[in-house]
């Protein structure tokens, strides 16, 4: 996102606009207030009178809420004649209160425009920057705006209420009032979204309060979340604010699936990834899984309700697998795209098995390991059958929807990730080396499973030998002698695709590698070829393909990082892992101590400074939960233990954790 935009954001209903508070969709922008994933309104801007405004100052000290102080742009010789604020606030709806406050020292006349439109438009429709017109109704009276959008059952509507009467158009609401000298006028505007189409029931939003009720609520429900984690005592401020940044992000990101009240799980980021993921919720709670072990719970049971049962190729489904991306807007309702939900990821199921396990063995929840039983045996059944369709002991990945599908199934899913080192792009069906490492992991955590819960020894052997298996075929098979690291992945012909990636720190991650390979791994992942200063490189430097701002060629994404150092750590390289691990906290602050989705992989030698990436989703779920695993592996946080007092290396210092929890 442009630093130009400020997002406030409850969930998956959020407002991305600029500076000064206005929504300008237009021109390919992402401005707009979405829910549903559906663009509600694409415009909201305020005027007084000819001049411009101008931004005097900006309150954002919560995901929820912002103050924009305003005034017209007058000369330098000129005063201000009034000053604006526009509070704004997102729960179950937006309500925003608009007041001018007259400076002169006479009675003035006032007169303040918000102009408002909508073009319903899909979110993909407004990533894309391809935006059909459709035809909207209106409906208004002196207090209400409301405008609808209606086709096939897939309905949409948005009503703007005032509290105070004004001119209403179609174009929005017009106010013409005296102020004496200091007097305040305001008024408060709430926008309410309707969504309804065939199959689905979407909860219903309503005003809950005042403005000021609202806020209260609001930041009681934030500070209740804040105290669920443990308290951090840092030496170093910087990591202080980076852990309550990390927090609140979750926080924000937050959505609230049909469970148990308060229930949560993370949709994936802001502003184009505002929806369940399989592979990013399930990464973000492992990540936070000392710290909010209920994130955890819920994606399980989540992702379990909507575990694919048949095979379809629109969207990419199987028996036993686990959704990529759940979406609901009307290209999805149509047909055109495949999210209802949309299975084109390889990676999500055994990250399910994996999540599963590592939530156990932190909770002791034998309840709900047992009830999801079937889901893990289905898992398990889809890694075997579905996901090796050749056979050969390996996941790969096909895309099957041609039209509208991904090529690239595994966490780098761009067009271009998976390359050989000339530059030339793999062909499928593709077995990545990481996805295999999860496997490997999934297998022997689910014998953990079958043994000690289920009580089915039976299955936890044969687990067992598929896992020494898998490992041993893929020393023979993804070993590159040449190169003194593991393969890419395997193509469509079984050759290996041989460039240099972040990809093999997450077999350390995953134990999938013996003590000697661990060694040589980290070694390379350290080298300056992969090793930026602030984190690794997703491709190396000499690869020809490499580009320090290609979204997965090049540039340093921190969710990854901390995979890697936690995978350092798991085999006993703590060097390399506090290395890599205080060089992303040391990145953080530059990004207002809010990590984000990605960043440039120029070299900190060059640069001095970590470099944004223009597109990067900020906040970001599995980004929010960095700074968590890393205090994990620096602290060495262990299930039974989330207490910890240790001397942090590289300058940090001292760092505490107390939980909070009995």
């Amino acid at each position: 996102m442009s630093e130009r935009t400020l997002s406030v954001l409850d969930g998956s209903t959020f407002v991305v606009g600029d500076r000064l508070g206005d929504v300008r969709g237009e021109a390919g922008r992402e401005h707009g207030f979405y829910c549903e994933d559906t663009r509600f309104l694409s415009r909201w801007v305020l005027h007084m009178g000819e001049a411009p405004l101008e931004l005097l100052g900006l309150d954002q000290s919560a995901h929820f809420a912002a103050r924009f102080f305003l005034t017209p742009r007058v000369g330098p010789d000129e005063e201000a004649p009034c000053s604006i604020m526009r509070r704004r606030l997102i729960d179950h709806v937006w309500m925003e209160e608009i007041s001018v406050t007259n400076h002169r020292h006479e009675t003035s006349e006032v007169r303040v425009v918000l102009e408002v439109d909508t073009d319903f438009a899909d979110l993909f429709e407004v990533k894309d920057g391809a935006v059909a017109e459709r035809e909207v109704s209106c409906r208004h009276d002196d207090r209400t705006l409301t405008l609808a959008y209606e086709r096939e059952g897939f309905r949409r509507s948005i009503t703007i209420s005032a509290s105070r009467p004004a001119a209403v158009t179609r174009e929005g609401f017009a106010y013409s009032t005296q102020l004496a000298p200091g007097e305040q006028w305001s008024t408060t505007f709430t926008v309410t979204p309707h969504a309804a189409q065939p199959g689905i029931t979407f909860a219903r939003r309503e005003r809950r309060g005042s403005l000021a009720q609202l806020s209260a609520s609001k930041s009681a429900e934030l500070d209740a979340w804040l105290a669920r984690a443990p308290v951090l005592q840092a030496q170093d401020t910087a990591l202080a604010h980076t852990y309550r940044a990390s927090l609140s992000d979750l926080g924000a990101l937050r959505m609230h699936p049909d469970l148990a009240e308060g229930a949560t799980l993370p949709a994936a980021g802001l502003p184009w990834f505002m929806a369940l993921f399989g592979r990013d919720s399930l990464i973000t709670s492992f990540q936070a899984l000392p710290y909010l072990p209920g994130l955890a719970a819920t994606t399980l049971r989540v992702l379990a309700a909507r575990q694919a049962e048949v095979r379809d190729d629109f969207h990419e489904q199987e028996p036993g697998k686990i959704l990529h991306e759940l979406r609901f807007g009307e290209l999805t309702a149509r047909r055109e795209r495949p999210h209802s939900p949309y299975f084109g990821t390889a990676d999500a199921t055994p990250l399910f098995l994996v999540l599963l396990d590592e939530y156990h063995r932190w909770s002791g929840d034998d309840e709900l390991v047992c009830a999801l039983e079937p889901n893990a045996r289905a898992a398990l059944a889809w890694i075997e059958d579905s996901g090796d369709a050749d056979g050969d002991g390996y996941v790969e990945y096909a895309c099957r929807n041609a039209a509208t599908g991904l090529v690239n199934q595994c966490w780098k899913d761009s067009w271009d990730a998976i390359q050989f080192a000339d530059g030339t792009l793999a062909r499928g069906p593709i077995a990545t080396c990481e996805i295999q490492g999860y496997v490997y992991d999934a297998r022997r955590r689910s014998a953990r499973l079958a043994r000690e819960v289920w009580g089915d020894e039976a299955l936890a052997g044969r687990l067992e030998r598929q896992a020494a298996d898998l490992r041993e075929c893929f020393r023979r098979d993804f070993w590159m002698p040449e190169r003194g690291c593991h393969a890419l992945a395997l193509d469509g012909e079984k050759r290996q695709v041989d460039s240099l990636t972040s990809n093999i720190g997450h077999l350390l991650w995953s134990g999938l590698l013996d003590e000697g390979e661990a060694a040589t791994t980290a070694e390379r992942l350290l080298d300056e070829q992969l090793y930026s200063g602030w984190g690794v490189r997703t491709l190396g430097t000499r690869e020809a393909g490499y580009n320090p701002l290609g979204y997965h060629i090049g540039t340093v994404w921190p969710h990854e990082n901390s995979l890697i150092a936690a995978g350092l750590a798991r085999y006993g390289h703590n060097e390399a892992a506090s290395a890599i691990s205080v060089a992303m906290l040391r990145a953080a602050p530059y990004f207002e101590h809010r990590l984000p989705e990605v960043f440039a992989g120029y070299p900190a030698s060059v640069t001095s400074v970590p470099v944004a990436f223009p597109t990067a989703s900020r906040p970001q779920a599995w980004a929010a939960g960095t700074p968590l695993l890393l205090l994990s592996t620096l602290l060495d946080l262990q299930p039974g233990r989330t207490d910890a007092d240790v001397e942090v290396p590289c300058g940090i210092g001292h760092v505490a954790l107390r939980s909070r929890r009995v």
